[in-house]
Formats: structure tokens, C-alpha cells, sequence
């Protein structure tokens, strides 16, 4: 055993014992131990000569907290880091992961020409209009993190067709390739529980849902783009600012 796990926790004390393990391992992950694995449950009954109850109470408050990962017959870990985003303006997928230190980039797997009288109709179009459609798994250091599905109308952006949408973000090449620039728009948030073949293409279980983003945005007063994106709840966070500095509301961690 090292140090850390020697430490004994203070029974009769006001706190809860699993309250105070949840403590003290959130202080041992502060301090970067657990870099190779996080302890299972009979390893910190072990640590701490606490009971099965006790342990399970703690990774529960963990996992609820978004710190640790784990589902049935699996040994917990060190939740995979987040991403949030502040609502009220046009924003970048892509700018915000690589802002934030990490890797990126896509896996396309769709980029093509094709006709959809729906999406048409929610970009003001005619229905038999041609649409450039894309289709990709976002990653984000070679993690999944969101399935993108962009719509944008055919006349201003089939320069797209022939562009490398891998490692490049989308409103990025539509400034160089198709002198295109967003400039506002609607998205509207909810969660839901992805399909099965959703959950394969993002890597995640039953135990984890989703949100689902829906924007409709605009260029020149013009609809030009209409996307769902599908992103992993466990490592996307949207944050609104209700006007004070100090207090923040997030959704979706």
C-alpha cells in the first residue's frame, strides 16, 4: 500500500465515511495518482477498511460528479476531459476543442450531393433544391465525441464537395472555399437516448445519453445551414451566463 491508502477515515465523525472517502480520493486525483488506473471497489474496501456499502456510496457521488466512469462488471476510471460551451452566440465545435488544448479532428463519412425536400423546406429552399450533405464523427484526442450532420445548400456550397473536411472546420472552409461566413441563427438543445448503432459510433453504453443540437443558421440574411449534432453527454457541457459574473447554470455534464 502507499501512503494515501493507509489513511483511515474518521468514524463517529459528522461526516459520513462515504462522503469523506469521495474527499479524500478527489484530493489523491488532484494530486495526479491514478494516472494508470482508478482502484476497484474490493481494492478501496481494502485501502480504507471500509465496507462494499460505504465504497459504492463514494463512486456513486464520483460518477455523478463526472469524475470517475464506470458500468456494471467494469472497473471504474478517471473520466476522459469535457468540453464546455457558452450559449448566446455562433459558435465553432472545432475552435472550441482546440482552444482548450485538445486534438481534433473527423472522421467524414458522407460528403456528397443530394436532395432532401424537409431540410430543403427549413432553409427556405425549394424541395427538389440540391443540398451538399456532411456527415462526420467528431473526435477529440482520437476519443468520439460527436456525430455531426450538416445540411447547406448546393448553390453556394458545392465547392465543399472537393474539400478535405477531416482536419479543417467546416465555417473555416466555407470563408476560404465558398467566401461564406455565418453571422447568427437558432440552435435548440435537448437530451435523448442515442440508437444503438449512434451509441457504437460515438464508443459509449446505455448508461450514457446524449444532446441533441439543432441549428439553423444564417449568412447575409440567408439560411444556409441546417445541422443535428449528436454529442456525448459525459464530455459536453453548455454553460449560460444569466448575468452575474459569479453564477452560471451548466446542462448536460
Amino acid at each position: 500500500m502507499t501512503e494515501q491508502t493507509l489513511r483511515t477515515l474518521e468514524r463517529g465523525a459528522g461526516q459520513p465515511l462515504w462522503m469523506q472517502l469521495q474527499g479524500d480520493l478527489n484530493r489523491r486525483l488532484e494530486r495526479g495518482e491514478f494516472v494508470d488506473a482508478f482502484p476497484g471497489e474490493m481494492q478501496l474496501v481494502s485501502d480504507y477498511a471500509v465496507s462494499r456499502h460505504t465504497v459504492r456510496a463514494a463512486l456513486r457521488a464520483l460518477r455523478e460528479t463526472g469524475v470517475i466512469e464506470s458500468a456494471r462488471g467494469r472497473q471504474p476510471r478517471v473520466a476522459a476531459p469535457r468540453i464546455t460551451q457558452e450559449q448566446g452566440s455562433l459558435y465553432s465545435l472545432f475552435s472550441n476543442v482546440e482552444s482548450t488544448g485538445h486534438s481534433q479532428r473527423s472522421v467524414v463519412r458522407r460528403l456528397e450531393a443530394r436532395a432532401d425536400g424537409v431540410v430543403a423546406s427549413r432553409l427556405g429552399l425549394e424541395e427538389s433544391s440540391p443540398l451538399v450533405y456532411l456527415e462526420r464523427v467528431r473526435l477529440m484526442d482520437d476519443e468520439p465525441l460527436a456525430l455531426d450532420r450538416v445540411w447547406l445548400p448546393a448553390d453556394v456550397a458545392a465547392p465543399l464537395l472537393t474539400v478535405d473536411l477531416s482536419a479543417t472546420s467546416l465555417y473555416g472552409a466555407l470563408a476560404e472555399h465558398c467566401d461564406l461566413t455565418l453571422s447568427g441563427g437558432t440552435e435548440q438543445v435537448r437530451a435523448i437516448v442515442p440508437s444503438a448503432a449512434e451509441r457504437e459510433l460515438l464508443g459509449i453504453g446505455t448508461d450514457v445519453a446524449a444532446l441533441h443540437l439543432e441549428r439553423l443558421a444564417s449568412s447575409r440574411g440567408r439560411l444556409v445551414e441546417f445541422r443535428r449534432t449528436l454529442v456525448r453527454g459525459d464530455r459536453y457541457a453548455l454553460v449560460t451566463d444569466l448575468g452575474s459574473p459569479d453564477l452560471r447554470v451548466t446542462t448536460g455534464a
